[in-house]
């Protein structure tokens, strides 16, 4: 008993921690701050992961998305000098919206969990994994045995989003000056200097 309640409050300190930072990420200015905000609660829910003995969704969440994506975005946060604060200024007319979107969704989390197949009650508690249990084997097999095809199709849109982005970012516009670096190397001293003879000047 006393195990379970110490589970229960490592996964509430969790939960808090994680609400308050996703809260922070949305209110918060600095883009910077905000960044770092995220990443605190990538962190909180790795540690979620990691009380429901999900070891691998736990390091890919902290390798992928905090040690990835979150770096990526601050390089570009940084080096770009992206003034978010200006893009975010009218965050409060949005707020009144923001709140009745959150309303329904906490409402149908609660018609969710309290009754029906999804029911904490209802759940019954996970029996024990041996000490050699490799979630990690399991989620493969699952993944490639039962939801092959959806995973099939979830990496074919992935590709046609990665081709879609590239092609957005490459396109060639009026404005801009590109280089050809193969007529560079074929320009001769000739092109580019003229030596120009002129008679000397005398002083009368």
């Amino acid at each position: 008993m006393e195990i379970q309640s110490f589970e229960q409050l490592v996964f509430y300190f969790f939960g808090a921690v994680m609400l308050l930072a996703a809260t922070m990420v949305v209110t918060i200015r600095n883009p910077v701050k905000s960044a770092l905000f995220l990443v605190l609660a990538f962190f909180s829910a790795s540690g979620l992961w990691v009380l429901l003995e999900a070891e691998f969704l736990a390091i890919s969440l902290v390798l992928v998305y905090v040690g990835a994506v979150m770096v990526l975005f601050l390089f570009v946060v940084m080096m770009l000098d992206i003034n978010i604060a200006e893009l975010r200024s009218g965050f409060g007319d949005y707020l009144p919206i923001g709140a009745l979107v959150a309303v329904l969704l906490i409402v149908e989390l609660v018609i969710i969990l309290s009754g029906g197949e999804f029911s904490l009650q209802s759940m019954p508690d996970p029996a024990p994994k041996a000490a050699d249990f490799s979630n990690t084997r399991e989620l493969g097999l699952l993944l490639y045995t039962a939801y092959v095809y959806p995973l099939e199709i979830a990496a074919l849109l992935l590709l046609v989003a990665i081709v879609a982005a590239i092609a957005l970012t490459m396109r060639k516009r009026k404005t801009t000056k590109f280089q050809d670096p193969g007529k560079q190397i074929q320009v001769q001293a000739r092109d580019r200097l003229k030596i120009v003879k002129m008679p000397a000047e005398r002083n009368s």
